[in-house]
């Protein structure tokens, strides 16, 4: 899967190129065997102007990548390992990490379609699969899914057709799936060959309902992960531009109605205007969305008043209005945040944005240091 941050420093540098006519190589993770900084999706951007954006690995690939990967690429795309332990036992890149990093080395030709998808995608906030062909004749050969005719670049040659079924049904199976995987293929004339499944989630929004101080480190924070950021407040003397510089939209809630939001089910939503009556207003629509996080700032007993209220405000009778509120309090995040200690807006906003990503990510939470412990621990168990 992609970095959103990836995205959001490479793109600008790939319209440049593009519009200046300037050809570059595209370096894609593909595979890491053992440890490694990045995971597979990972990419970076190297103009010939010399020029570059992104990462590949924790910051030891990258100038070794960038000297050689025109020359590498003279004959078209090249997958190549990067070994972070040479064979005398030496660490040539100074990782030290003990992994094999896989690239995919591409230049414009090839990389353009993978581009314009990426960056259809990533504006559009929605998701792709990307299954790659990675040796033999038809290295770097694509196909994608959902395609999109009017995305269509250039091709890099003609292809069996029984082929481009397979990578297309590999495509569709990985968005359908939300996996990536590596996987063998057949190609026309018997042989084998691997193919890379990629599937990038849509790039998450989030939405934060407050415009106080205590909501700037949070745009701040959300905006250096590459999110798609907005923010709404009743209050237009807070809700402006100018207070919010990273925010890619700002809205002034009026009374009267709710503005077009367009969330998306990977969207976010923080609420903290600190204020019980928008705050009221504001979850009873968005109890209404399929969304990923609802946060509400504040004890619980407070998210449980507002709660009781939009229950009697809807109908609800007096009998049914605990489980009622019941189930709505199991999708929301009331308080919200994990327990990191801090009080200040900076510690509430990073503790609000790592649950957000512990939650849409599906992960424990946990130091990794026990999470790393305990998967040694099973290593060990099972031998």
């Amino acid at each position: 899967m992609f970095s959103m941050t990836d995205l959001d420093q490479i793109l600008p540098l790939w319209r440049d190129l593009r519009e200046s006519g300037t050809e570059y190589v595209l370096a894609t993770v593909v595979m890491v065997e053992g440890s490694g900084y990045r995971k597979p999706g990972a990419r970076m951007l190297i103009g010939a102007d010399g020029r570059r954006a992104g990462t590949i690995s924790g910051g030891c690939l990258e100038g070794e990548v960038a000297r050689k990967a025109f020359w590498r690429t003279e004959d078209g795309p090249v997958v190549r390992p990067y070994s972070t332990i040479a064979e005398d036992g030496e660490v040539p890149f100074g990782m030290g990490c003990g992994g094999v990093v896989h690239l995919m080395l591409e230049r414009s030709a090839t990389a353009n379609s993978v581009m314009t998808r990426l960056a259809w995608c990533f504006e559009n906030r929605t998701p792709l699969a990307i299954v790659t062909v990675l040796d033999g004749e038809w290295t770097g050969r694509r196909s994608f899914w959902p395609d999109k005719a009017d995305l269509h670049s250039d091709s890099n040659g003609n292809f069996e057709a029984d082929i481009d079924e397979v990578l297309e049904g590999l495509a569709r199976k990985g968005f359908e799936e939300q996996q990536s995987f590596t996987v063998a293929i057949g190609l026309g004339d018997g042989s084998l060959a691997n193919a890379r499944v990629e599937f990038n989630a849509a790039r998450p929004g989030l939405f934060v309902f407050g415009a106080g101080d205590d909501a700037i480190p949070m745009v701040r924070q959300a905006r250096q992960l590459g999110w798609y950021v907005a923010v709404a407040d009743g209050r237009s003397n807070l809700a402006t531009p100018a207070r919010f510089p990273e925010a890619h939209d700002v809205h002034v809630l009026t009374a009267g109605e709710f503005p077009a939001l367009a969330l998306k089910p990977s969207d976010n939503v923080v609420i903290l205007t600190h204020s019980l009556e928008q705050d009221t207003r504001i979850l009873s629509a968005m109890l209404k969305e399929e969304l990923a996080y609802i946060g509400v700032l504040g004890p619980r007993r407070r998210t449980d008043e507002i709660l009781v209220t939009l229950a009697h405000e809807l109908g609800v009778p007096a009998s049914r209005v605990d489980a009622q509120v019941g189930r709505w309090m199991e999708r929301l995040h009331a308080p919200m945040g994990l327990d990191l200690g801090g009080d200040t807006p900076a510690d509430i906003a990073l503790a609000v944005i790592a649950e957000i990503q512990q939650t849409c990510n599906r992960a424990s939470g946990l130091s990794l240091r026990k999470v790393r412990g305990s998967l040694s621990e099973l290593r060990r168990a099972s031998a």
